[in-house]
């Protein structure tokens, strides 16, 4: 029997996406087909990515029509062809044609009915109710309700319950969540995102004190049978602090704190999730919990931290759904100190010195990686180190003037 061969189909065009390719390269040394609405500088002149501009691929007619004559046109006798969204936008879209997708893509995602349930912010805490996941005191505002108690003390912090409608009525000044400090400020932003077209809740929720050393990352790879079978549990050092960029992961080191992991690790097999799942989630030393803030429904935008802690992505995806062999459960335990920043920001900006220790010994040790250091991409190719330079000169402005 010849040999299978593989074929990654990824959409999207940002780091995350160079960052799934890359661990497709790694494992298989297979250049990935991408798709995305413009050129981002994180995939652009990439060796181990043939990138296809569509500017429609957010239309849902486009966005099917694409993919299903790309994978006609990649049929071949042993070939399998593997999708993946690498945004919330297209992971979505995956989601809803998954039934159509199936007929010629190998498509790792849970199905629509449990996507609703989950991805907006309102009903997944509906579930960690369910389940016994714990969360932020949270307050559902919608459209034209009044402003009062929200059972919590300002500061509070706002987000859409809907973060992709949220960027679909986009307009100057809008940020991906607000740290409010009084009721003022509150009316001021409620009206401005109302007033431009969005029109599901917002999350209003009791803020969390403590800096981005507070946060976790968990990723976990759930089997077709709905089983758990890789889990890297990622404490945050650093996130982005531009406007738009809130929230994204730039620094972490991974560890191992078993309950947490268990706890999710139930919770996912409960539901019968399939795929790869990302949690946000941040430490409350208030009562020494760990709340969850939201569920990706796919590998996270800085899912390089896994692949290089030694838990690649591609791997369990092709072992599972194109091999068919049963995973034994990968638990990360040991540390490793992934970047997509330079290093000396890490240690710049980390405000616990332990911390920034610890990156020092990990790199020291060879325990560490950045998501675009990869020299099968860099050897030959001058645009691509051009840009990584500028890209690392850009954060140290960055940090300078959005981290506080």
């Amino acid at each position: 029997m010849d040999k299978i061969k593989i074929q990654p189909v990824l959409v999207g065009g940002d780091i995350n996406c160079y960052s799934v390719a890359r661990a497709y390269h790694e494992a298989y040394g297979v250049k990935s087909i991408a798709f995305g609405k413009m050129l981002l500088g994180a995939t652009k002149d990439s060796n181990i990515i043939d990138f296809r501009v569509d500017p429609n691929m957010g239309n849902k007619e486009e966005f099917i029509k694409v993919l299903l004559k790309t994978a006609d046109e990649l049929a071949e006798p042993n070939k399998k062809l593997i999708i993946h969204g690498c945004t919330d936008e297209y992971a979505e879209l995956i989601i809803d044609y998954r039934d159509v997708l199936s007929e010629k893509y190998i498509v790792p995602y849970i199905g629509a009915e449990l996507k609703d349930k989950l991805i907006e912010k309102e009903l997944f805490y509906n579930m960690c109710e369910e389940y016994g996941l714990d969360y932020p005191k949270t307050y559902i505002y919608n459209k034209g309700d009044e402003i009062g108690d929200f059972g919590f003390n300002y500061p509070v912090i706002l987000k859409a319950s809907d973060s992709i409608s949220f960027f679909q009525n986009a307009f100057e000044g809008m940020n991906k969540a607000y740290l409010i400090q009084d009721e003022e400020e509150f009316k001021r932003e409620i009206e401005k995102i109302y007033s431009h077209g969005y029109k599901k809740s917002m999350i209003v929720q009791d803020f969390i004190p403590g800096d981005d050393s507070h946060m976790r990352v968990l990723t976990c790879y759930s089997d077709k049978n709905g089983k758990v079978k890789m889990q890297c549990l990622g404490h945050v050092l650093l996130e982005e602090h531009t406007p738009k960029g809130i929230g994204n992961h730039a620094a972490i080191v991974t560890e191992y704190d078993e309950e947490v992991m268990t706890k999710f690790k139930n919770f996912l097999e409960s539901i019968n999730y399939t795929g790869y799942s990302n949690f946000d989630i941040k430490y409350d030393t208030r009562d020494n919990k760990y709340k969850v803030f939201e569920i990706n429904l796919r590998q996270g935008r800085s899912n390089y931290y896994v692949t290089s802690s030694g838990n690649n992505i591609a791997k369990f995806v092709v072992e599972d759904r194109v091999n068919n062999k049963e995973l034994d459960l990968k638990i990360q335990k040991e540390p490793f100190f992934w970047r997509c920043i330079p290093k000396e920001v890490v240690y710049k900006y980390v405000k616990s010195q332990e911390l920034v220790n610890k990156c020092k010994e990990l790199d020291a040790a060879g325990k560490s990686a950045t998501s675009f250091g990869y020299e099968a991409d860099l050897k030959g190719n001058f645009k691509r180190r051009w840009y990584i330079f500028l890209y690392h000169v850009n954060q140290f402005r960055k940090f300078k003037k959005y981290c506080k």
